[in-house]
């Protein structure tokens, strides 16, 4: 069940370094939202804080509030394991886990978190890969490395690993960074498959694949090295492109900086 997030007042440090600052919006459930924004200016800092992957970071902490429905994911006594299986991640570089086959890639995080009969497993790794557009690839080869795959197939095999586990949300930073153009299509078009089912948040430097993918764009930018990162504006992803209200998100957009 795809959920809606809510954020309020959040500041993100590492150690006394404030990275972001006072990050406020509202993320509709089945959207897909787009962070665009210079490089160094926070992007993917907010999100890892949405499923409170930015407490891993050494002298990570955030303050503010981010809601998933009604609960406060930094509530007093938040399980952040347990976020982290409601909001799931796909990194920059496709990290499938080299060791285990593609069977045992997509099962992982269910063996982790459950006791699952075999042929429960099998149908929704199945599934699973499915929805990811991958099962017609590597049907015939479950039981070989996932490390095997190409770039792009191992995108879409960390993409069946993160839906698996059924997560309300699905976090991408940057997922089509490290791959060639074909396989950025595939995954682009998966991006408006899962949107059905997923409330889907993705960091992208790529200008053109905002405007394809997202229903809502949202720019970050920092008014000098060493300032934090801020929202500047959020809005239609239609209009964040072609009427923006801000004239620094009109500047990046048309390469005047970033």
């Amino acid at each position: 069940m795809a959920k809606r997030i809510d954020v309020s007042g959040l500041n993100a440090y590492y150690g006394s370094f404030l990275a972001i600052e006072d990050i406020s919006m509202t993320i509709e459930p089945r959207s897909v939202t787009a962070f665009i924004g210079p490089s160094g200016c926070g992007k993917s800092t907010f999100l890892r804080t949405l499923n409170r992957m930015h407490e891993v970071t050494p002298g990570g902490r955030v303050e503010g509030k981010v809601m998933l429905d009604d609960e406060n994911l930094y509530g007093a006594g938040v399980d952040p394991v347990s976020v982290r299986r409601e909001v799931g991640m796909v990194f920059q570089r496709p990290n499938p886990f080299p060791t285990m086959s593609v069977y045992d890639n997509v099962a992982a995080g269910l063996k982790l978190n459950g006791s699952y009969k075999k042929s429960e497993l099998d149908d929704i790794v199945e599934r699973s890969l499915k929805g990811a557009n991958l099962w017609n690839e590597v049907k015939d080869r479950l039981n070989k490395p996932g490390s095997g795959l190409s770039g792009g197939q191992q995108q879409r095999l960390c993409i069946a690993r993160a839906i698996a586990v059924e997560p309300n949300v699905l976090l991408m930073d940057e997922p089509c960074s490290a791959l060639d153009p074909i396989s950025t299509l595939a995954i682009e078009d998966l991006i408006g498959e899962l949107k059905e089912r997923f409330t889907i948040v993705i960091v992208t430097h790529n200008m053109q694949q905002a405007a394809r993918v997202s229903d809502r764009t949202a720019f970050f930018n920092l008014a000098a090295v060493g300032q934090p990162g801020k929202l500047i504006e959020i809005d239609e992803t239609e209009r964040i492109f072609s009427n923006p209200s801000v004239q620094a998100t009109e500047d990046y957009i048309s390469g005047r900086f970033g």
